[in-house]
This record gives C-alpha cells, sequence and structure tokens, in this order.
C-alpha cells in the first residue's frame, strides 16, 4: 500500500510539472492575497479535488472526503504552508487520487497567483495547479 501511495504522490507531481512550468520564475516573490479565493484541480482526473481559502484556514473536497487544515501564507514573499490536515473518514472506491492529493498539499511552501490560476510550489518544483472556480 505504501509503494503505491508514494508512486499515486510522483505520478501526480509528474504530471504536474510537465503540465505547465511557465511561472517558475514567479516563485518567491509577492503575489496577491488569496484570501476569499476558491479552486478546482486542473489535472484531468476523476472527482477532482477543490481548494477554499479563508482567512487562516482552508478546506475542500479531496476527491472523496471533505478536508480542513489550518494555513499560512505569506504574500510577500509568496509563502504558502498547509499544517494539520484532517479530513472526514468516508471509504471511496477509489481513494487514490484523494491520497495523492493530501499527501502533495502538505508538502506546498511557495504558490504563485494570476487572475484564473494558482500554483502550488515545492520550492521551485510545481506540484498542483487550480483553476478559478466560478
Amino acid at each position: 500500500m505504501k509503494k503505491l501511495f508514494f508512486t499515486s504522490i510522483l505520478a501526480l507531481t509528474i504530471v504536474s510539472c510537465t503540465s505547465r512550468v511557465g511561472n517558475a520564475s514567479k516563485v518567491g516573490k509577492s503575489q496577491a492575497s488569496v484570501t476569499g479565493t476558491q479552486w478546482v484541480l486542473a489535472d484531468d482526473v476523476t472527482n477532482k479535488p477543490t481548494l477554499q481559502i479563508e482567512q487562516n484556514r482552508i478546506s475542500g473536497n479531496a476527491g472523496c472526503n471533505n478536508y480542513f487544515s489550518d494555513v499560512t501564507i505569506d504574500t510577500s514573499a509568496g509563502n504558502f504552508s498547509a499544517k494539520n490536515i484532517g479530513s472526514t473518514r468516508k471509504m471511496c472506491n477509489n481513494m487514490t487520487t484523494e491520497n495523492s492529493y493530501l499527501g502533495v498539499l502538505k508538502e506546498v511552501n511557495k504558490y504563485v497567483v494570476t487572475e484564473t490560476t494558482l500554483e502550488l510550489y515545492k520550492d521551485n518544483l510545481l506540484l498542483l495547479k487550480f483553476n478559478k472556480q466560478q
């Protein structure tokens, strides 16, 4: 099971990295505030995870279960850090997307935001890309 989990995280990371690296030069620079915004994962997966950002908290659906976490966001340096991620415990047929998503979300330390996209990075490595939810 551990091998499947780590393979899933690696595959999600590789797909995210190859899908777009265009904003990597903006990593670590001042970013606009993302408080009060809602996002949906841009990758082509079933049951797309969502991300809602509020003051010091994030929440959403990870593909099966709802999740929530404390978050620290520093707009002046583009830092983003989710801590103490928790979730509901519903069991679904395919937990791969959810397990990968939550595992990768823990690794994020930077963000780059445009008007319609949010990219989450570990240093200069793109981990997750979201589209703004209307």
